[in-house]
């Protein structure tokens, strides 16, 4: 197996020293020791631990990946079982593709903090501006899925900042406020019955029948989400929390939103159906050629009553936002495909003044990208 721009022994080392100990649960790492990786002594990257046996859970997602048409069972990790799963529903694996978020397009510029970032939070990129790396995706793992399909939404909003001497820290955002399960057991649940729900399926259906049972499910399913009209005037949600610490060492839970400046329109339903599949894909370059496009980065701060592990439940419109910095998108990628490919993104590799919530959802994420990743590396 090869790995794009990395080479094997590269990225795993790049993911012994991505993952901290709240990321090493449903059967896919085991905690031993401190990492021994890739700038371990960069302050960006001083995790609260690492794990030093990651090498043989590795071998799970970049070399025996379970296919997608093999039925899991109790001793499959959850992240594998989670990407057979999606890549099942989208009639994958797809050569190169991600098994969700599949459709992307990868733009790069700058992140520029606000004065007040560096009030709640003493992580570098809050001090000064950084290069960003910005990846803007539809939903599910079809890579031809046309841009103004229903199932593109929710979109996604990644972002890489650069924080120098090889050292990163990303987010990974939605275009929905909340999530539609709690934990990554019941998100398997609910990806299994919607694969279960076929037109000949006996009523009420797998996925009816989870959706009785999921409040918050059904509310995220049948909340109406227009096709937007660019990605340009798309908000974006951090659906997960995290604990940000200045450097009085006073701390706050947040999470974020991303706004964008051009403001958020959507198409109607006669307009979305008149779009080109690409509609999307293509704007968003077209747009940038002609003017800078920027978002504003919001921390939204948690109140005394507010659950931080749990993505199912948005948090008040009232709550206090505190503005991080500007991100001034400037330059589409050339070459989309490779660099799309080969770009890993890791919510939880995060800079001192940043933690990690206790938040299920979030622990899953990496992993799971991770076997993602060695799949489409192959």
């Amino acid at each position: 197996m090869s790995f794009p721009s990395f080479g094997r022994m590269n990225f795993l080392n790049f993911l012994e020293c991505s993952i901290p100990m709240n990321s090493i649960h449903y059967g896919f790492l085991s905690p031993k020791a401190a990492c021994k990786g890739m700038n371990r002594h960069h302050p960006a990257n001083q995790f609260v631990q690492r794990t030093k046996t990651l090498l043989a859970s590795v071998l799970i997602t970049v070399s025996t990946v379970v296919p997608a048409q093999e039925q899991n069972t109790d001793q499959t990790p959850l992240p594998v079982a989670l990407v057979n799963q999606l890549n099942k529903l989208s009639s994958g694996p797809h050569d190169g593709f991600r098994a969700n978020h599949a459709k992307g397009v990868m733009v790069t510029g700058t992140f520029t903090p606000a004065a007040s970032a560096s009030s709640i939070s003493r992580a570098p990129h809050f001090l000064h501006p950084v290069p960003v790396t910005v990846r803007f995706s539809n939903g599910t793992g079809v890579p031809t899925l046309p841009d103004a399909s229903p199932k593109a939404s929710p979109h996604g909003m990644a972002i890489r900042f650069d924080l120098g001497d090889g050292a990163s820290t990303d987010i990974v955002s939605i275009s929905a406020s909340a999530f539609p399960v709690a934990t990554p057991e019941d998100f398997l649940a609910m990806l299994t019955a919607v694969g279960a729900s076929g037109t000949d399926a006996a009523k009420p259906t797998p996925i009816e029948k989870f959706l009785a049972s999921h409040p918050a499910a059904l509310k995220f399913v049948t909340t109406p989400r227009p096709a937007p009209e660019s990605f340009a005037t798309l908000p974006f949600y951090g659906i997960n929390a995290f604990k940000f610490t200045n450097s009085k060492g006073e701390s706050n839970f947040i999470r974020y939103r991303i706004v964008p400046a051009a403001g958020m329109h959507s198409l109607t339903d006669e307009a979305s159906a008149k779009m080109s599949p690409n509609y999307l894909m293509e704007e968003l370059p077209s747009r940038i050629n002609i003017a800078p496009v920027s978002f504003t980065v919001f921390a939204q701060l948690a109140n005394a009553n507010d659950n931080i592990v749990d993505p199912t439940v948005s948090w008040s419109e009232s709550n206090p936002l505190v503005q991080l910095g500007t991100i001034t998108l400037t330059k589409a990628i050339t070459d989309q495909v490779p660099e799309q490919r080969k770009i890993l993104f890791n919510p939880v590799s995060l800079p001192d003044g940043i933690e990690p919530s206790a938040d299920p959802i979030l622990a899953i994420r990496f992993p799971t990208y991770a076997v993602s990743y060695g799949q489409r590396a192959q």
